[in-house]
């Protein structure tokens, strides 16, 4: 049923129906909800409908189903691409170009989003130096406090053209003939820019950006205007500051001493004289409030002496302000990592790193930052190691391990599986979970992961002798008796004589002969070629041009044969290959 949903699946995505697609899929995974390729394939369909949230969350189903398949990291890095998530992007197809180095897919798939995080990083100023000026991290509030361009701020049509130029800096060449946008210019490279139009003439724009009548005609006060402007003429940049209210010059007078309060607060932060910089920021942020720079400062300082809480009140409280503000989503995202910074240093159980990650992801959201990512990922660590420490008890491992063994008794292998995978998890070290297990995966013909789990055992325990049985059974039975063979002998020099070793050995020895002496059906012996040939160390017996050589004289100089036969390390290679089913001997 599973496999009919499937096909009727793939029949829509290959139409271009993606909706119909997910549903067909999802009817699949209803009815097979462990199969890794069924999340593969609707994560594909969401992606294709640009759900690139769902699409993530299929992909990580399926890498966490299949963590060993190249195309699950495919799946992955695109929906990670399509969330603008560039740099966990990267890293999901380099991680499946490390299972299949040869994929094209992953290959692109890196190639596209390595030059994505480089657009997305490099501020996209385009060809136009004054851009620049519109990424600034403080551009807003710049322009908030600036005189010159308060006012402009109040028109909608403008501020949506100020936008239109920070997402995409071409098109300022076509604005710079508004007298508006040279006080923005002005205001943001912080210098006096002498505007060829009047204040008239801004006016007039800013009407007709409005769809007003009488934009920017001669007539009236526009004339006044540009009679008044002529006779300003040199000293017109004095005119400008004459222009300034009290309050205006008094404010102005503040951001500038706020300034100089954050230097001196940097100066001290570097001498590492904690509270000494905390009060030149406290006194920035009383002086002026619209840079959130003087916060996320401040809250820099309370991380580094123990202060989290009060970290985490000065980047929520730096986070509220930017938005109102409109500060650069750089500094709204520095603020939320400060937060999760100090956040994961208060962390004490598993569950306390929630918030932490929590606030990483958000900053990420804002911006695409690799210290922003690399915390989070370290949150995530801790986190698991967490979990895993809160979860340990011997005493419940072993109760498990032997329910587990009951049920193997009666046969009933999958709920013993289950057993023994909840006895790892209470003790991931004991090496008889991982064995037994091990053999439940024989007896239902899971043979990878007997292999893996035998392997684990050695790992833990070298001399723990069911290790090499379980891992030598495994590779007997999916017919890699040469591998077998290795396993056994390894075992017997941990606990020679040992006799069901002997007799895995004497297994392996017997249909190796059988192989050799064309004892065994033509279609056995090709499948046995086919696995032999994916070894890489068979592989590397038969690219070496010593050995072509060696098998060339086995069959055509037997004088030289016997010279080879007298050298071991060459003896050792010729039996590998015989082992294998790659040549007889005869």
């Amino acid at each position: 049923m599973a496999d009919e949903a499937k096909a009727r699946g793939n029949a829509a995505f290959s139409a271009g129906k993606f909706e119909e697609a997910v549903e067909h899929f999802s009817d699949a995974i209803k009815l097979a909800p462990d199969n890794h390729v069924l999340y593969s394939n609707r994560s594909a369909a969401h992606a294709s409908l640009h759900r690139y949230g769902d699409a993530l969350s299929d992909a990580e189903r399926t890498v966490e189903l299949r963590p060993d398949w190249p195309k699950g990291y495919s799946r992955l890095g695109a929906a990670l691409h399509g969330l603008r998530q560039y740099a966990r992007a990267v890293d999901a197809f380099e991680r499946g170009l490390a299972l299949e180095p040869a994929s094209t897919v992953l290959q692109a798939g890196l190639a596209d989003a390595k030059a994505a995080q480089a657009a997305d990083e490099g501020g996209g100023a385009g060809g136009n130096p004054l851009a620049k000026a519109f990424q600034g991290p403080d551009f807003w509030a710049r322009l908030h406090a600036d005189p010159r361009t308060r006012a402009h701020l109040s028109d909608p049509a403008f501020r949506a053209t100020l936008t239109a130029v920070q997402n995409n800096p071409e098109l300022l060449n076509a604005h710079l003939s508004d007298p508006r946008m040279m006080d923005v210019l002005g205001a943001a490279l912080g210098i006096s820019i002498r505007s060829a139009g009047s204040a008239d003439e801004a006016a007039a724009f800013a009407a007709e950006s409005r769809g007003e009548e009488g934009g920017r005609g001669e007539s009236g006060a526009g004339k006044e205007g540009k009679e008044k402007e002529k006779e300003k003429g040199a000293g017109g940049a004095e005119a400008m500051e004459e222009e300034l209210t009290d309050e205006e010059r008094a404010a102005k007078g503040r951001r500038e001493e706020a300034v100089r309060e954050k230097e001196a607060g940097n100066a001290a932060y570097k001498k590492k004289e904690f509270e000494s910089a905390v009060e030149h920021y406290s006194r920035a942020v009383e002086l002026d409030d619209s840079d959130i720079t003087f916060l996320t400062n401040r809250a820099a300082v309370y991380l580094e002496m123990g202060k989290y809480e009060e970290c985490i009140a000065d980047c929520d409280r730096a986070v509220e302000r930017g938005r109102e503000v409109h500060a650069d989503f750089k500094l709204v995202a520095r603020a939320l990592t400060r937060k999760g910074s100090a956040l994961a240093k208060q962390a004490k159980t598993a569950a306390d790193y929630e918030p932490a990650i929590a606030a990483f992801n958000k900053a990420l959201t804002e911006h695409r930052n690799p210290d922003t990512l690399k915390k989070l990922n370290e949150a995530e660590k801790a986190r698991k190691e967490l979990e895993q420490q809160e979860y340990y008890d011997p005493a419940i491992a072993d109760q498990e391990r032997e329910k587990g063994n009951e049920e193997f008794k009666q046969q009933k292998f999958p709920e013993a599986v289950k057993h023994y995978t909840e006895a790892i998890k209470r003790n991931p070290k004991d090496v008889k979970s991982y064995s037994n297990r091990a053999a439940c995966y024989i007896k239902l013909g899971a043979m990878p992961e007997a292999k893996k789990d035998a392997e684990k055992c050695l790992a833990l325990d070298e001399s723990f002798v069911k290790g090499y049985l379980r891992k030598g059974a495994a590779e007997y039975f999916m017919k890699e008796y040469d591998h077998a063979m290795e396993t056994y002998q390894q075992g017997l020099k941990v606990e020679p004589g040992n006799q069901e070793l002997l007799d895995g050995i004497r297994s392996c020895v017997q249909q190796i002969s059988k192989a050799n002496r064309g004892d065994i059906a033509p279609e056995e012996l090709k499948e046995r070629q086919a696995k032999a040939m994916q070894d890489p160390e068979i592989q590397s017996i038969l690219t070496d041009p010593v050995m072509r050589q060696v098998l060339t004289d086995f069959q055509e100089n037997p004088q030289a044969a016997i010279q080879h036969q007298k050298n071991p390390m060459v003896m050792a290679k010729i039996q590998k290959l015989v082992a294998a089913g790659i040549v007889q001997v005869r």
